[in-house]
């Protein structure tokens, strides 16, 4: 009996540079330096929120309110009905503020403009290169001067 042997399918992880027209930029952002929440240096309450939402929101606890003691960043969250939800969402919330007053310019929340900033230059070029090759080749086929229009 005759056996197939089906090649197999390798999966290489997206490469962290990426080569685009000439230039290359980094894509991989680096969250080593993310600060980690510890617990005893926060303090938590759950007050009630209020806004649209009747009863629901009116009478329960399930407005987050995250303190960071040693630097005094107070993060609220009431963006949905369910406590932790608000609480994880706060968390997030404070982890990225934190990231910010400590990383600056190396934050995760700085490099992603970065990137996107990129994206943005990279792409406005590319569309001015397309405008000119446009204009180029009109110029040659139907030539340009008073005497062609």
């Amino acid at each position: 009996m005759l056996r197939r042997i089906l090649p197999r399918l390798v999966r290489f992880p997206s490469p962290a540079n990426h080569h685009v027209a000439g230039r290359s930029f980094s894509k991989a952002i680096d969250s080593s330096r993310v600060p980690v929440l510890q617990d005893e240096e926060l303090e938590e309450s759950f007050v009630r929120g209020s806004g649209p939402g009747g009863q629901a929101v009116a009478k329960t606890n399930n407005k987050v309110v995250l303190t960071h003691k040693p630097t005094g960043i107070v993060v609220q969250c009431h963006t949905t009905r369910s406590l932790f939800e608000n609480r994880r969402e706060a968390r997030k919330i404070l982890i990225a503020k934190l990231d910010q007053l400590y990383n600056g310019e190396q934050s995760v929340a700085a490099q992603q403009q970065r990137i996107e900033q990129k994206k943005q230059t990279e792409s406005a070029r590319r569309k001015q290169k397309l405008q000119a090759k446009k204009k180029a080749w009109k110029e040659r086929e139907f030539g340009s001067g008073p005497e062609h229009e």
